[in-house]
């Protein structure tokens, strides 16, 4: 006869093992996302924050950016690298010049993702408990995205209009209002959304992926989704660099609609201005061929990944601050 043991558990131990679990769980799941509780306020502050310091602490590579892209840029505009950029623009045209655009950037970015990330949260929320009964979902994820993407954009559209016009080479604006007053009394106010088909067919491919690559890497990297800055910005790097890539070839027809080259349009003998996203291939393919929808991608990802990484830690401290009070 062999003598077996068996583990005695009290039910006393055995509450007091499920209440701790059950508090680690509910601990972690009060943080992955706001609570349902928590106001449309709280979810837009911390989303406009996020995006303000997203869009003004890189800034001045996505000027360098905006000025790579051009199809048929001034000889003293060419550049071969972000750093060289950088360098000859504040040496020739002074140190606030890369910065020149950021208040309209400012005034654009703080509602357009106040609107993105408290209607992210909500869709997600809603997705994830048809598709993973509350459970985390890559297909409720980008379609998050997608859906916030929209709403994002008829904000954003105009100010990247005019930020990118203030941004060019020899940009013949005063200021913000200058330039407002301008383009509207030369083009209509159609021109402040001439590109926006342009902005969604970039974005919403782009947002798609980025939160998909974001939660994967967070699956990866903080699996119990806990407030781990160090992961948050690994992963919104990686999300950042990612999308910024696979999406160049529409950015680079995006500037081209913001800004309306005027080398660009009379070199196509072209009358009025350039409209369409089809009309923007074409012109892209024509002027450069194929390496032509690839122009900025190295300063495009330089100034993603940072700026990812920099919204996401300032979102997720902000959940977990929120969250924790």
């Amino acid at each position: 006869m062999e003598l077996r043991v068996e583990p005695v558990v009290t039910p006393l131990e055995m509450s007091e093992s499920s209440q701790s679990h059950d508090g680690e769980s509910l601990e972690t799941d009060a943080y992955e996302s706001l609570p349902p509780t928590a106001s449309l306020s709280t979810q837009m502050t911390a989303g406009a924050v996020a995006g303000i310091l997203e869009h003004t602490v890189m800034y001045p590579v996505d000027s360098v950016k905006t000025r790579m892209q051009s199809l048929q840029p001034d000889p003293k505009a060419q550049y071969r690298s972000v750093y060289e950029a950088l360098h000859r623009i504040i040496r020739t045209e002074g140190l606030l010049r890369p910065f020149r655009g950021l208040n309209i950037t400012m005034l654009g970015a703080g509602p357009a993702h106040a609107l993105y990330f408290a209607c992210y949260e909500r869709v997600k929320h809603i997705l994830s408990d048809v598709i993973q009964n509350g459970g985390n979902s890559h297909l409720a994820n980008g379609v998050a995205g997608s859906v916030a993407t929209v709403l994002h954009d008829a904000v954003m559209n105009p100010a990247e209009v005019v930020k990118q016009r203030m941004q060019m080479y020899n940009s013949p604006y005063r200021g913000l209002l200058d330039c407002v007053r301008s383009v509207k009394r030369a083009e209509g106010m159609a021109a402040f959304y001439r590109s926006y088909s342009t902005q969604l067919a970039m974005n919403v491919p782009f947002q798609a992926v980025h939160f998909v690559t974001y939660e994967f890497m967070q699956e990866r990297l903080n699996p119990q989704r806990c407030y781990q800055p160090a992961s948050h910005i690994v992963s919104g790097a990686a999300a950042g660099a990612v999308s910024a890539a696979v999406t160049t070839p529409l950015d680079v027809c995006k500037t081209l609609l913001n800004t309306q080259e005027d080398t660009v349009l009379s070199s196509m003998s072209m009358r009025g201005h350039l409209s369409g996203m089809a009309n923007a291939f074409r012109t892209v393919y024509r002027l450069g061929g194929l390496p032509a929808f690839f122009k900025g991608v190295q300063a495009r990802v330089i100034y993603q990944m940072p700026s990812t990484a920099i919204a996401w830690s300032v979102y997720e401290f902000f959940k977990y601050f929120l969250t924790q009070r």
